[in-house]
């Protein structure tokens, strides 16, 4: 390894702060990905249908990217290819100069990040924002994130409370929500007033031309909705083939990353705002960046292109858990990174990442596509990154110090034979005595940066023969009983979806679903829905309200509400400033799906996306009939499709971005509530 990455990892493994947020990161995010993954019925065969999407994908790519483009194009998309990071760049730039942008602001992009774009724009001029709070936060402190999901995983509140005081000028505080709430006053005008929205993407959809974005704040549903531009940057290995496979990665893609079944907000995009539409941007652009992706389909490490960016390999990783992001000083860290930072900006400069790593096979463990990560690293281990086929790469000469080889012939010496390698166990297990690890010089790194397991006493085989003996005779563990996770707590089953349909109707698990995501759901009749509507809104003391047009709501709720006093007002794209002062919005919602409490909501003329996106409180109007069971179904709605932007909507805005501490109402509406109508 390098020396400087060497200095790099006894700075993290010193920095207590920095151990502390990391052990709190790692400790919630698998334990909330286990009980994800544990609703769904078949997730192993979930994850290896997804590996052969992703898969076809890569194999067949530029027949998948010509199809992408030819769609998102009749759609009215700008499509631009940029086969380096200067390319990308430079095509941004030109963008910016053509509409004479100032102010740029940002949603999470790791693609910005691989091309270094922040610093290029801002050495041209232009003020650039990033909107996502974790991303606002690491930008203050003039450093790149140190996790691809939460980029200020490496701070504690105390950093974040002293940053905001220094930088922003504001009280010190502790207070998780106080600080989350600073933001969203900051950055509201920079929403409201940009030139330009830069987003990354989650998935293109190659059939229909769809970009999919996924957010939980609402910045990336802001930056891509309010500015008259935006810019799309999208990796061309980003692809799926359908809207089917969409929905096959939207099951895989959040609960590995957040712990969600779905984000708050997917937006799917279409296109630019059309003829009728108030809001959305005129021009939409898709810069799609290669930087070295056509090289390393070609190589060895090509199965790194079927990555989705979820960062669950990060969070798994002993060795990421113990150094964090920064230590590896590229965009992507941690095991993935280990592998496509040398694919993608050489092996020369980032192949010693590869050698950070125990090959516990836990990162493949955690992997929603199923990406076989260990043969990987050892792969870049070998130096086999460049455009030699696997089986005709020559293998390389062993190099390892002279201590080590001769380790390694002392272990091969006792392994070769059973009786030997259990005599060795007991002698070493003996020299430890109690304790869990030998003292040995600190050159070699054990017992400071490494722990050395005690070895066990007895052998596999004669543990096994005893707990069989045990078993045998009636005291062993019933194989029958649930085990227990923990003293005094029974392990939580996991509930099939099949089970939750059984249990109730969809309208009965679309509430339970929606509650559950700090959603309210409110089941009434056609006759009393207005009564519910202006019982909301007086319990919020609203006298206006932002509305979708009358024809797309259920007749007469409208007049009904201006009768009682309550202004409605119809945004357009200029009166974007004053809509954003509007407390409450009023809209419909053409579907929902009762597996993720997730509504479909979409754009188009007189259904300005706005009116679900900057008012504090989302009422949204849903029919009964139009709850369905799952994802599929969802986006097999062609109104999701007609406009040029729709939103699927799974509860209030949140953000979990400060020592992993849920903060609801970040730059979306901080309640939704659902009016189910009956009849």
């Amino acid at each position: 390894m390098s020396t400087s990455f060497h200095r790099r990892i006894r700075e993290s493994l010193r920095d207590v702060n920095l151990q502390a947020a990391l052990d709190g990161n790692a400790e919630r995010r698998i334990r909330v990905r286990q009980e994800a993954f544990a609703t769904l019925d078949d997730p192993q065969g979930m994850r290896q249908r997804a590996h052969g999407v992703r898969a076809e994908v890569i194999q067949h790519q530029d027949a998948y990217l010509e199809q992408f483009i030819q769609q998102a194009s009749a759609n009215g998309m700008i499509v631009h290819r940029a086969a380096q990071a200067a390319d990308a760049v430079r095509l941004v730039l030109d963008i910016a100069r053509q509409n004479s942008a100032s102010l740029i602001a940002k949603s999470k992009t790791m693609v910005s990040e691989e091309i270094h774009l922040n610093q290029a724009l801002e050495a041209n001029g232009l003020r650039v924002v990033e909107t996502d709070l974790g991303e606002y936060i690491v930008q203050l402190r003039g450093e790149p994130p140190s996790h691809i999901i939460t980029p200020a995983v490496h701070l504690t509140r105390a950093d974040v409370g002293r940053l905001f005081q220094d930088q922003l000028g504001l009280p010190y505080t502790e207070d998780i929500p106080l600080m989350t709430a600073a933001a969203p006053r900051l950055l509201r005008q920079v929403f409201l007033t940009a030139d330009i929205g830069i987003s990354g993407v989650n998935f293109a959809v190659a059939q229909s031309g769809t970009l999919c974005v996924l957010t939980n704040e609402g910045n990336g549903r802001m930056v891509t909705t309010l500015p008259r531009v935006h810019i799309a940057l999208l990796g061309m290995e980003r692809l799926v083939p359908t809207m089917d496979d969409l929905a096959l990665m939207l099951r895989l893609l959040p609960r590995s990353a957040t712990g969600q079944k779905l984000t708050v907000y997917t937006s799917l995009l279409h296109g630019p705002r059309r003829p009728g539409e108030s809001d959305g941007p005129q021009e939409r652009h898709v810069i799609i960046l290669d930087n070295g992706r056509s090289k390393l389909r070609n190589s060895p490490l090509s199965e790194m292109l079927y990555c989705i960016r979820c960062g669950a390999c990060l969070n798994a990783c002993p060795v990421f858990r113990e150094i964090g992001g920064h230590a590896y000083d590229s965009p992507y860290p941690g095991p993935m990174g280990s592998v496509l930072s040398p694919a993608l900006f050489g092996q020369a400069e980032f192949g010693h990442l590869a050698r950070a790593s125990s090959l516990c096979g836990a990162c493949r463990e955690a992997c929603p596509v199923d990406i076989d990560l260990p043969r990987l690293l050892l792969r870049v281990r070998a130096g086999m990154t460049e455009e030699t086929p696997v089986e005709r790469h020559p293998l390389p000469k062993p190099n390892p110090p002279g201590w080590l080889a001769a380790g390694l012939r002392l272990f091969t010496l006792a392994a070769e034979r059973p009786g030997r390698f259990h005599l060795a166990q007991k002698l070493l297990a003996g020299l430890m005595g109690g304790q869990g690890w030998i003292k040995l010089p600190a050159w070699s790194g054990w017992g400071y940066s490494k722990d050395f397991p005690r070895p066990a006493r007895r052998s596999f085989q004669q543990q096994w023969a005893a707990k069989m003996a045990t078993s045998s005779q009636g005291s062993g563990p019933d194989p029958d009983k649930p085990v227990e996770t923990r003293v005094g707590a029974p392990a939580v089953q996991p509930v099939t979806q099949a089970a939750k349909i059984r249990q109730g109707t969809l309208v009965e698990q679309l509430r339970m679903e929606l509650e559950a995501l700090g959603g309210r759901f409110i089941a009434c009749a056609e006759a009393e829905l207005t009564g519910e509507v202006l019982a909301l809104l007086k319990e919020k003391n609203c006298q206006e309200i932002l509305a979708w047009e009358a024809q797309h709501l259920p007749p007469g709720l409208l007049p009904t509400l201006r009768q009682a006093g309550i202004r409605v007002v119809h945004p357009a794209g200029e009166d974007k400033l004053q809509a954003g002062q509007v407390v409450a919005g009023l809209t419909g919602a053409i579907g929902a799906a009762a597996e993720t409490g997730s509504l479909a909501i979409p754009g188009g003329a007189g259904r300005p996306l706005a009116v679900s996106l900057l008012p504090e409180l989302h009422i949204a109007v849903l029919r009964e009939q139009a709850v369905v069971a799952g994802l599929d179904e969802l986006l097999q709605l062609p109104a999701l499709r007609q406009p040029a932007a729709a939103v699927l909507v799974s509860g209030p805005s949140r953000t979990a971005d400060i020592e992993m501490t849920l903060t609801i109402g970040v730059h979306g509406p901080g309640e939704l509530i659902v009016l189910c109508v009956s009849g």
